[in-house]
């Protein structure tokens, strides 16, 4: 299929192909509850002893390139994403690729490593006695407190990338967000993607 992006409307389709704020925000929603038992369980083990957080780095990091990456490469979206009836492609209606794919999630993983980092700094920081004697609710107030620039730069960086990413869908036709345009990918509904795909192919749409 040509590499062209897909217009921002078809005459043949009424209201908009692209999944907007609202769309994007319920899928949200739905994957932070599908997520959530899995990092409570994960939790969970952290706060057995100090090094709970190292054995459970893998498992939790794997676990997010699966759920945002490939599932992204293998069904066009997460499954929240999925359930709410809108699908990840290429810009051209081509199924997401590997590419498109990891760099969508890529400044997200980069924050997260980065999160990790900063963990990692901290307990390296704290002794087994002390880690065990805080509360749930306390740890990781207490251990942000270690390392007090480190966090708040977490914590700022993470709060642009996410603003930054709502404020560019709210600001063009398409609905993209950052990293759609860093991957070359939109997010159309799927109920739309077949005609889209059609029409597409026979140039019958409304360029603007």
């Amino acid at each position: 299929m040509t590499n062209r992006l897909l217009p921002t409307k078809f005459k043949e389709i009424q209201g908009s192909i692209y999944a907007g704020f609202w769309h994007r925000i319920g899928a949200l929603l739905l994957d932070f509850v599908i997520v959530y038992p899995y990092v409570l369980l994960l939790e969970y083990i952290n706060g057995l002893s100090r090094l709970g957080f190292f054995y459970t780095l893998v498992p939790y990091l794997a676990f997010f390139l699966i759920y945002h990456v490939y599932l992204v490469k293998r069904y066009g979206g997460t499954p929240g994403k999925l359930i709410v009836g809108i699908k990840i492609v290429k810009k051209n209606a081509d199924d997401a690729d590997w590419q498109a794919a990891i760099m969508r999630y890529i400044i997200t993983f980069s924050l997260l490593i980065f999160g990790v980092i900063v963990m990692i700094s901290a307990l390296n920081l704290i002794d087994d006695t002390t880690f065990l004697n805080l509360t749930f609710q306390g740890r990781n107030k207490y251990l942000s407190e270690l390392n007090p620039v480190i966090s708040k730069v977490q914590i700022w960086l993470t709060a642009i990338w996410v603003y930054s990413e709502f404020i560019v869908l709210l600001t063009n036709e398409r609905k993209r967000s950052i990293h759609d345009f860093m991957a070359g990918t939109v997010v159309v509904k799927s109920k739309y993607l077949p005609t889209i795909r059609e029409l597409f192919m026979k140039e019958e749409f409304i360029n603007k």
